[in-house]
């Protein structure tokens, strides 16, 4: 699974913008082919940020390029109605999207939440667990669905929701944003799943503890992200590793050690 050197997040245009949309669509897929031809794996995220944005498939499709099923991460998470969601897994069935990423999701005022009972569920809210099971109930063995490992929330908490998971069909492991070795996700070897370590690749990381709720230490003015890659490299030296906030305006051959080789 994942037999490729990294796999890039690549954001889909937004639904409402002052840019041209075409504008916006012919950067989409340009950034995706080079991604593609690169040898690498992308990943698209699902309305990021609760900000509206056009689904994944239907970014690629526009643009007519071509996918690869094996290097595709389609993300998907709950806040879509039940019928959104169910047109967005049969394209990617009819269109042979094979990896399914799973998360809860941002949300938002300007998105629908998903309801529970839609999907299977009995809390308040649909959760990632309630989704996983859904997916892999209505189209078993149709997707390989992977979930996410945030190492920064309590323990052993999150590693409980993470076998929970797991046992409703998860079948892959992507971390948040790591800052060199982490004691939480050396446990995730014995899970015998792929673990995927995610890399933030922008020097803004106030941004970065923010959004997994770490507190700032003082590694904050010193962060340097390619010395931290690197740092994952030698640490997980097995493991695909997701790229964040990758620039495309950088060489990226002199910033990933692992297109080098």
């Amino acid at each position: 699974m994942f037999n490729f050197p990294y796999i890039v997040e690549l954001l889909s245009p937004k639904r409402a913008t002052d840019v041209p949309i075409e504008d916006l669509m012919d950067r989409f897929a340009r950034r995706y082919q080079r991604i593609m031809d690169a040898g690498c794996g992308v990943s698209i995220p699902d309305n990021p940020m609760g900000q509206p944005r056009m689904g994944a498939l239907e970014s690629i499709l526009a643009k007519r390029l071509s996918i690869d099923p094996e290097k595709v991460v389609m993300n998907l998470n709950t806040f879509h109605t039940k019928n959104e969601l169910d047109d967005l897994l049969q394209h990617a069935a009819e269109n042979d999207l094979k990896y399914i990423l799973v998360i809860r999701g941002d949300g938002g005022p300007l998105l629908p939440k998903l309801a529970p009972k839609s999907i299977g569920g009995n809390q308040s809210i649909a959760t990632s667990i309630d989704l996983i099971r859904y997916i892999n109930t209505v189209y078993s063995g149709r997707f390989v669905t992977g979930v996410a490992f945030n190492p920064y929330k309590p323990m052993p908490f999150e590693l409980e929701r993470l076998n929970r998971k797991i046992e409703v069909g998860a079948q892959y492991v992507v971390t948040q944003p790591l800052i060199g070795k982490d004691a939480h996700v050396d446990k995730l070897e014995s899970l015998g799943i792929p673990v995927v370590i995610e890399a933030w690749m922008s020097k803004n990381i106030d941004l970065l503890y923010k959004s997994v709720g770490k507190a700032n230490d003082k590694d904050t003015e010193t962060f340097d992200p390619v010395e931290n890659l690197n740092k994952l490299h030698d640490t997980y030296p097995n493991c695909c590793v997701y790229l964040s906030m990758l620039s495309f305006k950088q060489d990226w051959h002199a910033i990933l050690p692992r297109l080098r080789h």
